[in-house]
């Protein structure tokens, strides 16, 4: 009898755990229409699309045919550094010479080696397909803390998009991996892990050059936490990551290396382009549009800086100050800020990108959402939103691609950056009335 009592009381923790989830998913099925709606459902939601997600992503690569595109040439370039070939001016591909920074070696150096030298095309498929799963479970998460976008938005975030799961598991770009250790860096600055954020943000940049895009957001973000000495330790950490990711092919070559793999005037064919087919090809490659492109880039980030994201009432040299020294008192950055900072700095440089290529789809895709619900205009109804983004949708998998889908890209792109400008301030009032106290 004592040793029935006994399992009785060791069944009871279980027990109660299993009638509280029960009565969780009673009540969650009695607002089912609340369900779809409400953000605080978005962790249930994200469960059911992420094994949704298992199978869709499974049948993908057992249904659809694998295209070469990159992957063989990542694979000789990886190649080349194994063989000790360390000069990157001597480093190439079938496509072309090697453009990626160092992490990005020591990344596919373990891929080359987990598919037989790069042989096994299907295990190197299930490896993206277990990174795109952390990537939508990194990427909910970060949803989870703002409370912003309805869950109903997920499905289309998730299972809706052909060209998503293209360029993870059918094509093997390196795009997602710069973009999974980006959002593993946000969450960490979400938990206020600054230093380990930034060392993540910095293996990021290793991978892709593009993650540089987020990179206003992030040194903003810095000096309203820290001020200008405070941020100096935290943009050390990403400078030195990279000198010592980079140190082999910096001793051997350091102009050859810093010259390809961050190349800021790499010239881009048009006959891959997405968003600027409507234009001629000289006018295309002409170096007065690149720079016009860049000045219109600054321009914007300097005003959404001014008038969007630093609503203190001070000028914006404050942020140069020591926070405890500053008129208005400190106040802790909300997730929304983060994001927000972070999510609209780098969609600004979609924005005026001197070209797109269909894997750049992944550089502001799973941002999308946010910057349409969380901070939405009075006149951008759900619908029109569902609107927008079906259309760059539409726009990224019309191959190849024509002036009426590069114009609709635009048109979107236009709708979003509108409404970011005139939707609700990402910064709370509490700052604007701690002045006013003051």
């Amino acid at each position: 009898m004592a040793a029935g009592l006994r399992k009785r009381g060791r069944a009871g923790p279980a027990t109660r755990a299993a009638g509280l989830c029960g009565q969780w998913l009673r009540r969650a099925w009695q607002e089912r229409r609340l369900l779809l709606l409400e953000p605080r459902y978005t962790l249930l939601v994200a469960a059911c699309l992420c094994l949704a997600e298992v199978g869709i992503t499974f049948w993908v690569i057992h249904r659809v045919a694998y295209t070469e595109i990159d992957w063989k040439a990542y694979m000789a370039q990886v190649e080349g550094v194994i063989n000790g070939t360390y000069d990157y001016t001597q480093l190439q591909g079938d496509t072309g010479p090697l453009v990626y920074p160092a992490g990005f070696v020591y990344i596919f150096m373990g891929l080359y080696y987990a598919t037989g030298r790069g042989t096994d095309i299907r295990m190197a498929q299930h490896i993206f397909a277990m990174l795109y799963l952390a990537t939508l479970l990194l990427v909910f998460l970060i949803y989870h803390q703002t409370c912003k976008v309805p869950p109903f938005v997920f499905f289309f975030m998730c299972c809706a998009s052909y060209r998503v799961h293209s360029i993870f598991v059918l094509r093997l770009f390196n795009d997602p991996v710069a973009m999974a250790l980006l959002f593993l860096s946000i969450n960490l600055l979400l938990a206020r892990r600054w230093g380990w954020g930034c060392c993540c943000f910095s293996l990021a940049v290793s991978v892709k050059m593009s993650v540089l895009l987020f990179a206003p957001g992030l040194l903003f973000l810095l000096l309203v936490q820290f001020g200008f000495r405070g941020a100096l330790p935290k943009l050390g950490i990403c400078a030195v990551l990279q000198v010592l990711l980079g140190l082999p092919f910096l001793l051997e070559n350091p102009i050859g290396y810093l010259s390809r793999s961050f190349d800021l005037g790499r010239q881009f064919l048009f006959r891959w382009t997405v968003n600027w087919r409507f234009l001629p090809e000289a006018l295309f490659l002409h170096r007065a549009f690149h720079l016009a492109l860049l000045a219109a880039h600054l321009t914007l980030l300097f005003l959404f800086a001014l008038c969007r994201w630093h609503r203190t009432g001070e000028s914006i040299l404050s942020l140069l100050k020591d926070p405890s020294k500053r008129k208005v008192p400190p106040q802790p950055l909300t997730p929304n800020q983060i994001i927000s900072t972070l999510f609209t700095s780098n969609f600004i440089g979609i924005c005026f990108s001197r070209s797109l290529h269909y894997q750049f789809y992944v550089w502001y895709f799973h941002t999308l959402p946010y910057l349409l619900w969380a901070m939405p205009a009075r006149w951008l109804t759900h619908l029109l939103r569902l609107l927008v983004l079906g259309l760059i949708e539409l726009s990224w998998n019309t191959y190849p691609s024509t002036s009426c889908s590069s114009v609709a890209l635009h048109i979107c792109h236009a709708v979003i950056l509108l409404q970011l400008w005139l939707g609700p301030q990402p910064f709370p009032k509490s700052i604007q009335h701690s002045k006013k106290a003051h």
